[in-house]
């Protein structure tokens, strides 16, 4: 079986606004297999944006291991996502999984990465999966050169994205604090 390709998650932090989508698309190989998949989650009392790009599988795991240490830390997303950290990295078979999360609250914004590392972006932007890159790049620009507010420039971005990159579509879902 071909692996799974996917998706675009992009969040901007915008005047106090902070907004978190993406795409709805999901390929195996050279076919499209879904098109309308939702990929970003609002968790932790709706307090908390989620985001997730690679193997669906490996980032519900990963998903459903953040919820509950969020449950250990409430009000504390920093925290929770440093616990997800250490342990993504000293156990064997979460080291295995391949996917990575975006993760955003009122007041921070963070990537934890495959290999169990936390980033916080300086300008609280973060575009992850296959079409990230080009997302990352239309966000920035609208960021500095737009009035939209964080929502706005997530949908636009992420439409621009999937004008782009082959495995991303404008099927796009967003939610925002």
């Amino acid at each position: 079986m071909k692996p799974a390709r996917s998706t675009t998650i992009l969040s901007v932090r915008k005047d106090g606004q902070v907004a978190l989508g993406g795409d709805g698309q999901v390929t195996l190989g050279t076919t499209v297999a879904k098109h309308d998949a939702v990929k970003i989650r609002r968790i932790g009392g709706g307090k908390v944006l989620t985001g997730f790009a690679g193997s669906a599988a490996d980032a519900f795991a990963l998903l459903e291991r953040f919820e509950k240490k969020l449950a250990e830390h409430p009000d504390n997303t920093r925290r929770a996502v440093i616990e997800l950290a250490k342990e993504w990295r000293t156990d064997r078979v979460l080291r295995r999984l391949e996917a990575m999360l975006a993760v955003a609250d009122a007041s921070v914004s963070l990537i934890v990465s495959g290999a169990g590392d936390v980033i916080e972006p300086s300008d609280g932007i973060i575009g992850i999966g296959s079409g990230g890159p080009y997302a990352l790049a239309a966000a920035k620009a609208l960021v500095e050169h737009s009035s939209l507010d964080a929502k706005a420039i997530v949908e636009e971005a992420l439409k621009i994205a999937g004008q782009i990159c082959i495995y991303t579509n404008t099927n796009i879902k967003v939610e925002s604090l």
